[in-house]
């Protein structure tokens, strides 16, 4: 007997046949990912299950396409290059722009506060517990701009966003340049940070919504070496200016010309098709298509991008199966939604608690120890160490495609773990000050090809379509709160156990996140981002 009739019905997708037949069924979820890497037509598929006899051979495949095309599909072809670069430097300027005043700031606060060249009498009038607020700020409106993303990201949309960033970024240059006091020059550094808060939120979501499979760890990873080159520039632009009369002033007002650019660049890049479906209604798909058909350029094969969205569009078709209702709190953090979010918010907690921000806090003793104590040498040592960092996560770009995120984020965690008993045996002892610069300096190349960009690329890939936007903006947030309790813990720690301990400290910490990284990180390589949420919630509800 044959299948005498076959019904199809969105989004459940269910399969009836005649009582002579077999029972049989049919559920766009239950699709595995290879079946639907190998099997593509234009529209839906599903996965048909037939007892024996009931399909003659080589009929089953016919059936798994609703439109009976059965013809086979490869990798998606790699776009043009030049029609990937307008959609990562878009996003990417916003972290140039976060990086920029993490290194501007380190030498505003010094010419700030110089009685000869602030220009200002309450730059050197600020006390400790000032300077500190001042640096600060930044950061505190980067968790303010981290939970207003995660509560209107999906709102906003990603364009939307990156031009609400920009334009924090420019008032609070501008107000940063220009402030006449104290108070208003710490009010527009929250406003800088809450741009940043914008920024980190919406550039993993828009880059791992539109890179290319092929290429997404690259164009992410890329997107981290941009941060620390703008710190780099910061450095640069410190170096020049600190000896300068109110070189403070023109340090932040410099980044008023990046963040003009950065809004020039958010008008002009096409939003992101995986949002406008998310939104939803009658024109989603077809301005999804537009959008696609936009960011991979007129040479770019139609079906190749018609693919692509259709892809998206079946994640989601499957995803509001059960429920069309949003997804809730209570939805994110239970089943396939938060084994999702551990991965991603695991790796973001242990990037900051292995003390990466603390390390490079010891580096200055590091090196002073070792005979670099001159404060010009000091500043050497500063851009030496943005070279560094900038050259290992380039090492990371050419690698984290091919070799995969698990093998580096392993081998990297394994290395600074190892690095920081070594900092811990050897601080402290001026006969082994040669071995801490070499183990700072591995220390941080081991950082910078694993948890420094792999981290926000893992980010990037393991959330939910439906949940992307909180879930990101949950991490974004987890990644300033932990920053700012290392910050606020550290010299407590320090001041309780020293600094040998500290490492000790945090090398432990460090073979915890290995082993974190070890049973619970799966590997994301060249997997679409509907392949990769079918890996936590195949098979479930969504």
């Amino acid at each position: 007997p044959t299948l005498a009739q076959r019904s199809l019905t969105a989004p459940a997708m269910r399969c009836t046949a005649t009582p002579s037949a077999a029972r049989c069924e049919i559920k766009a979820a239950a699709v595995p990912p290879a079946a639907r890497m190998k099997r593509r037509a234009p529209s839906r598929r599903a996965h048909v299950r037939a007892a024996p006899g009931d399909v003659e051979e080589g009929e089953g495949d016919a059936l798994l396409d609703a439109s009976g095309s059965t013809s086979e599909a490869g990798a998606l072809p790699l776009p043009p290059v030049g029609s990937m670069v307008l959609p990562f430097a878009v996003p990417a300027l916003g972290g140039l722009l976060f990086g920029y005043d993490i290194g501007a700031t380190s030498g505003a606060v010094v010419n700030l506060t110089d009685a000869a060249l602030s220009g200002v009498a309450w730059g050197p009038a600020m006390d400790a517990a000032a300077q500190g607020l001042l640096v600060s700020g930044s950061l505190a409106g980067a968790l303010g701009g981290s939970v207003l993303g995660l509560t209107f990201g999906d709102a906003l949309g990603r364009r939307r966003e990156m031009l609400l960033a920009a334009a924090c970024y420019i008032a609070a240059a501008a107000g940063e340049a220009l402030a006449p006091g104290y108070w208003p020059l710490v009010a527009a550094r929250a406003l800088y940070g809450i741009g940043i808060g914008f920024a980190m939120h919406v550039a993993p979501l828009y880059l791992g919504e539109t890179a290319p499979s092929a290429v997404r760890g690259t164009l992410v990873s890329l997107k981290e070496g941009v941060i620390v080159g703008g710190i780099l520039l910061g450095y640069v632009a410190s170096s020049a200016l600190i000896a300068a009369d109110a070189g403070w002033r023109l340090m932040y007002g410099i980044s008023i010309a990046p963040a003009l650019l950065y809004v020039v660049g958010a008008l002009s890049t096409a939003e992101s098709p995986r949002w406008l479906l998310l939104r939803g209604g009658e024109a989603a798909g077809e301005a999804a298509r537009t959008a696609m058909g936009k960011l991979r350029g007129a040479d770019y094969p139609a079906e190749a991008a018609e693919r692509e969205v259709r892809e998206a569009e079946e994640a989601l078709a499957a995803a509001k199966a059960s429920t069309d209702e949003e997804v809730g709190w209570g939805t994110i953090f239970s089943g396939g939604y938060l084994r999702a979010f551990r991965v991603g918010a695991g790796l973001i907690l242990f990037q900051q608690i292995t003390g990466q921000p603390s390390v490079l806090y010891f580096a200055t003793s590091i090196f002073q120890s070792a005979g670099f104590a001159a404060a010009d040498e000091a500043s050497r040592v500063s851009v030496l160490l943005g070279v560094l960092k900038l050259a290992m996560t380039g090492v990371a770009v050419v690698l984290v495609d091919k070799a995969g995120r698990r093998p580096l984020l392993i081998a990297g965690v394994g290395a600074i773990a190892a690095m920081l008993f070594v900092l811990g045996f050897s601080t402290g002892s001026a006969s082994l000050a040669g071995v801490s610069v070499v183990a700072l300096l591995a220390y941080v190349s081991a950082y910078q090809v694993s948890f420094g960009p792999i981290s926000w690329l893992v980010v990037s890939e393991v959330f939910p379509a439906r949940a992307r936007s909180k879930m990101v903006g949950m991490a974004t947030t987890l990644n300033f709160g932990s920053n700012a309790l290392v910050a606020a813990v550290l010299p407590t720690v320090q001041q309780t156990f020293g600094q040998s301990a500290t490492f000790y400290v945090f090398g432990a910490v460090a073979l915890l996140a290995l082993g974190f990284v070890a049973t619970s990180v799966p590997e994301t390589a060249g997997k679409s981002l509907e392949e990769i949420e079918a890996i936590f919630l195949g098979g479930e509800d969504k």
